[in-house]
């Protein structure tokens, strides 16, 4: 029987993170969503179980509302970098879930790569 849609994401995500708990370093993880209508990110520290950072572009601050594409993904990346240096975080490893590494998702990250986040 053919896998699904949702069945090949839940798999590639699973697959993703139990590659990022191997190799973990004590790093936190930057995990992103994205939906039809919008992106988010999360700065997770799995050790100690909380969020130290995140950003979405649902956030009226950051002036990107009901848009989806790659500038608001880079908006974003560029917030989560800022948020992660309050936080005192220089690094983390980069979690894209389930999702493929193009689009919003590649714009996300190398934004908050030129934002002094190293990923």
């Amino acid at each position: 029987m053919a896998n699904s849609k949702r069945d090949l994401f839940l798999k590639r995500r699973l697959r993703v993170r139990n590659k990022l708990r191997k190799v973990n370093a004590g790093r936190p993880r930057l995990s992103v969503h994205r939906s039809n209508k919008n992106i988010s990110v999360q700065l997770i520290d799995d050790v100690q179980g909380v969020t130290l950072a995140s950003a979405s572009s649902l956030e009226k601050d950051l002036g990107i509302v009901g848009k989806n594409n790659k500038d608001a993904a880079a908006k974003v990346g560029a917030a989560i970098a800022e948020r992660a240096k309050k936080a005192g975080v220089e690094e983390a490893y980069f979690d894209r879930g389930g999702f493929l590494f193009h689009g919003k998702v590649k714009a996300l990250a190398d934004a908050a790569r030129e934002a002094g986040l190293k990923l």
